[in-house]
């Protein structure tokens, strides 16, 4: 399987399935002495552990990472960087009545079609449980960000229809709910249409919102590799994830050219835009202003409800789906949006100090 790379510079390859014995990452191209501790990453990783509410699965998986390389007395040395977590609560047992039926929503048919082969236990290297290494991964990244004063934010803006306006927000709310909502009264009434989702058997989707702030002018390149377009190959990578906005988004498309233009003004010999419908992004470049960007998820696929589908002799059948899964994955995402947004910001920080010769020259000029 090809693909479990991502980066240039700074890059994670992700390994493990579902119910195998094990999952993790491999960060390679992380500078030497970042202080980096375990409690570091492990924190990222509680952070989108099952178990956390009556909203997450209940598979019951500590989470707990181990260091296998690359740090040493507290500092990066430089080398690839190796993280394991050990899969603790696996059931396959749940799986075995849908192992020759292809599951609504999931990638049990276009997998069997690609290989000719599938792990059915959970989904295989298709399961969420994937973005442990991610997660993992991610921790490192926003250490580095951490030293360089740039800071993310990301939370949930929605579950389902109940949107939270932005004149509502109140960002010291996001840790106290189990939903990381940033305002408490919507965090509610969002809790009690999860629950009547569940007991109708269904399933919930919703919207994170990612606010970068502090990079500087200038990251990401015109053409291929714009900031937007990386930002949104790293968010769609995320199996849940169906549409990425940056900025207004598809709200531009009604707008006009007079409204969706954000002006320019000088304030203390600083540049800075009276408005930020761009979300932080100008051809493909950061313009210093806050990026915002959004990441629509699709409603868990694994739900109780009879449905339709085929077996792998093509007969038509109907499913059910047992087990242990979460009515909605948008909370335990959050972290993961955030993690992969501050991979590509790395990645992207990196390959932009060749840009110019003077970046080349403050690194290298001798002062001899």
């Amino acid at each position: 399987m090809a693909g479990s790379t991502y980066g240039t510079l700074f890059t994670i390859t992700t390994w493990g399935e579902s119910h195998g014995p094990a999952i993790g990452v491999v960060v390679d191209g992380c500078p030497a002495g970042l202080p980096l501790t375990l409690e570091d990453i492990q924190q990222f990783l509680d952070r989108r552990k099952p178990g956390q509410s009556k909203f997450t699965t209940a598979r019951n998986e500590s989470d707990q990472v181990e260091i296998l390389s690359g740090i040493f007395e507290g500092y990066t040395t430089g080398t690839p960087i190796s993280l394991i977590v050990h899969n603790e609560d696996q059931r396959s047992r749940d799986y075995g009545k849908i192992k020759d039926c292809y599951r609504p929503g999931h990638a049990d048919y276009t997998f069997d079609c690609k290989y000719g082969f599938r792990d059915y236990r959970g989904g295989g290297r298709t399961s969420g449980r994937e973005t442990i290494g991610r997660v993992a991964a991610g921790a490192i990244a926003s250490k580095i960000l951490e030293q360089l004063g740039i800071h993310i934010t990301t939370y949930t803006k929605a579950i389902g229809n109940i949107v939270i306006p932005e004149s509502d927000y109140d960002y010291t709310c996001i840790s106290n709910n189990k939903l990381y909502m940033p305002n408490e009264k919507y965090a509610e009434i969002a809790s009690e249409y999860l629950e009547n989702c569940m007991k109708s058997q269904d399933s919930s989707g919703g919207i994170i919102e990612c606010i970068i702030n502090g990079m500087p002018v200038g990251i990401g390149d015109p053409v291929f590799h714009k900031l937007d377009a990386r930002l949104a190959q790293a968010i769609m990578s995320i199996g849940a994830v169906k549409g990425v906005e940056i900025g207004d988004g598809f709200q531009a498309s009604v707008s006009k050219g007079s409204c969706n233009n954000d002006a320019f003004y000088s304030e203390d010999g600083k540049v800075t835009k009276k408005t930020n419908h761009a979300g932080g992004t100008l051809g493909g470049l950061s313009d210093g202003s806050p990026i915002i960007l959004r990441a629509a998820i699709k409603p868990t696929p694994s739900i109780s409800q009879e449905q339709e589908t085929i077996d792998k002799n093509l007969q038509n059948t109907l499913i059910a789906i047992t087990g242990r899964h979460d009515p909605v994955i948008v909370p335990r995402a959050v972290v993961v949006v955030e993690s992969m947004a501050a991979i590509t910001l790395v990645d992207l920080l990196m390959t932009n100090m060749a840009s110019r010769m003077d970046h080349l020259r403050t690194i290298y000029h001798s002062n001899d």
